[in-house]
């Protein structure tokens, strides 16, 4: 999560790095929360410290590089509904949403307000910290067609909770999109993440859906292709010396950005 002012949520019975309801009492219904995935040192960080002293100084940086972001932005286009509304969870001051694709609303979350009202994509904002209120939320059931986090989800104490909380606000068919790379600020990501490889993370997110009734089986994704089939300029671009450089050039390129990472999965079904 970036940035600033948290807010504490009502009825929230478990701490960071506490366990929620027991497995025994869980509940099984679409939505409840069947299993935890963290034990408590698994939720641990290095920096105990409250976020809202280490979010406070609004950063007005990217924290990936653009051709991870490009794929985020892509993977938008082909997954969130034009003219849905979305909620961009652990946002900041740009949300990477395709800019030629209208939404009914965008409702962003935060850590810094000052980031957020940045943001010319967002309609709407709100400022919380999910680790002492990851559930609660001011959204209506089923008011949102997606929900997007985007380089944050490492650093999610109680995920369980969280992502039960999403399944809330997400319309049946809406798709939760989490996007991450290998970059995070060590001290904040809890212990069970830091020093995981990509692989290991990408399952742990899956295992994040699982935790909660009624998500479609997580899909994992490393790569986004573009779908439009263009941007490529046709053949008769530089002759056979490009048709043999080109491939190398674009294996080049990905092994030296950052690794792109993406689980995605909908609430109750994916929409055709």
């Amino acid at each position: 999560m970036r940035g600033g002012e948290p807010q504490a949520a009502s009825g929230v019975t478990a701490g960071p790095g506490e366990r929620g309801p027991p497995a025994a009492s869980a509940e099984s219904r679409s939505g409840g929360v069947v299993r935890e995935v963290l034990s408590r040192p698994e939720r641990t960080k290095l920096d105990s410290g409250d976020d809202r002293d280490f979010y406070g100084m609004p950063r007005f940086v990217k924290h990936v590089d653009d051709t991870f972001l490009s794929q985020v932005t892509e993977l938008y286009r082909q997954r969130v509904p034009p003219g849905g509304a979305v909620l961009d969870l652990c946002s900041s001051w740009v949300s990477h949403l395709p800019p030629e694709v209208k939404y009914s609303k965008v409702v962003g979350h935060g850590m810094n307000a000052t980031e957020l009202a940045r943001n010319p994509r967002l309609d709407a904002l709100f400022v919380r910290d999910l680790n002492s209120g990851p559930d609660g939320w001011e959204a209506a059931d089923q008011s949102f067609d997606a929900v997007l986090c985007c380089v944050s989800v490492q650093y999610l104490q109680q995920p369980e909770r969280v992502f039960a909380e999403v399944y809330r606000v997400l319309k049946p068919g809406g798709v939760f999109i989490i996007t991450f790379s290998n970059r995070l600020f060590y001290n904040k990501a809890i212990s069970a993440w830091r020093d995981a490889t990509g692989y290991a993370r990408c399952q742990l997110v899956r295992q994040y859906f699982q935790s909660v009734a009624g998500f479609t089986a997580p899909e994992v994704l490393t790569k986004v292709a573009k779908q439009d089939g263009g941007g490529g300029g046709g053949g008769g671009g530089g002759g056979p010396l490009a048709a043999v450089l080109g491939p190398v050039a674009k294996l080049f390129q990905r092994s030296s950005s950052d690794p792109f990472y993406a689980v995605v999965a909908y609430r109750n079904f994916k929409r055709e």
